[in-house]
């Protein structure tokens, strides 16, 4: 039709997860045409009905293997590589994790420059930008040190991607740009129930597990506003070759049981109220591997500075407060995003 603006394609890796199904749901939100990637073809039902409206391509790629991503890439601007093997029971080892991170960031970069594709965001994590001062402030100049032996194998392995990212396209960029969005501990509400994520941690506050509170602590970004990041991160010609830290606010494990408890009253009833020794924390790691994965960060009231993002591209996370009420909205609910899915306007201050 004559006079009709046809909007850039945009591919987003990984259309099942949590961050992806959000990157989607915004861009197809601003009229953008976005084709996803899915491992098992049956999981394309559950990326659509968790999408939304508007023109959604599914195709099915894999990060260990090189057949499909040519294809997923194929006339398409931009790339959100958000994929990437996460594992919360800190069973998965190295070998797991580590390959399927960075050999599927090469894998999926190789495409994108062969394609010619404008810009790769692609979502490493504040893993990779950890100081050595456990009560530290980080910004993006820093660079986890890989030879830590507290870093467990998930952490590890968004380092490795990252670095290997930026080796890659300083060697065969070919003229595409990459800038790289480092999340911090991601919560908010759901889309499907079937992409939880980093939002366990919630679920098992409702759920009263463990029945103590460990000094674990997080700083907090919310789901909608790492998506938000991630097009900003895509399409702002000050992001290129850049990296930018997604982190709002730090908060304890406890404080986020007691914002659970004050905004759902009875709903919360299970969340636990008593803290527990880091002592006996460190013993139960032993037998219980979603302490182990955590336990290097007992203490640690790390925080990660998301200025250059706010100053450079407008990034503005909102309060954890309502990140965290939201998240338990919807894991409560069901994971409808009905109430909460409008960005701003449902804002706790």
């Amino acid at each position: 039709m004559e006079g009709l603006i046809t909007m850039e394609r945009v591919l987003v890796t990984g259309g099942t997860g949590f961050v992806a199904g959000w990157c989607v749901a915004d861009l197809l939100g601003r009229g953008y045409e976005v084709r996803t990637t899915v491992r098992d073809p049956k999981n394309e039902p559950g990326v659509r009905a968790a999408a939304g409206d508007g023109p959604l391509e599914v195709v099915r790629a894999d990060l260990t293997r090189d057949e499909g991503w040519d294809a997923a890439v194929d006339g398409c601007a931009y790339v959100l590589h958000v994929a990437s093997p996460l594992s919360l029971d800190g069973r998965a080892g190295d070998e797991a994790l580590i390959g399927p991170a960075r050999d599927g960031a090469l894998r999926v970069l190789g495409a994108a420059t062969r394609a010619g594709v404008k810009r790769v965001v692609l979502t490493s994590s504040t893993a990779a930008t950890t100081p050595r001062d456990p009560h530290g402030v980080s910004d993006e100049t820093v660079w986890t040190d890989p030879a830590d032996p507290n870093l467990n194998p998930y952490r590890r392995s968004k380092l490795l991607a990252e670095r290997a990212a930026w080796d890659f396209m300083a060697l065969d960029g070919r003229g595409t740009e990459l800038t790289t969005v480092l999340p911090a501990a991601v919560f908010g509400p759901l889309r499907s129930p079937g992409n939880a994520g980093s939002v366990d941690v919630i679920a098992r506050l409702l759920a009263g597990r463990p029945p103590v509170l460990p000094r674990f602590g997080f700083s907090i970004v919310d789901v909608r506003d790492l998506a938000d990041l991630h097009i900003r991160a895509m399409t702002n010609p000050a992001a290129a070759g850049e990296r930018f830290i997604g982190a709002g606010e730090f908060q304890w494990l406890a404080e986020m049981a007691a914002t659970l408890r004050t905004h759902l009253g009875d709903r919360a009833r299970k969340v636990p109220t008593r803290g527990v020794p880091d002592g006996l924390v460190r013993t139960l790691a032993r037998v219980v591997p979603p302490l182990r994965t955590l336990t290097p960060l007992l203490g640690r009231d790390l925080t990660f500075s998301s200025a250059k993002a706010q100053r450079l591209l407008g990034f503005t996370p909102r309060p954890a407060t309502t990140t965290i009420v939201d998240c338990a909205e919807t894991l409560l609910a069901g994971c409808s995003t009905r109430r909460v899915a409008g960005s701003r306007g449902n804002r706790l201050r």
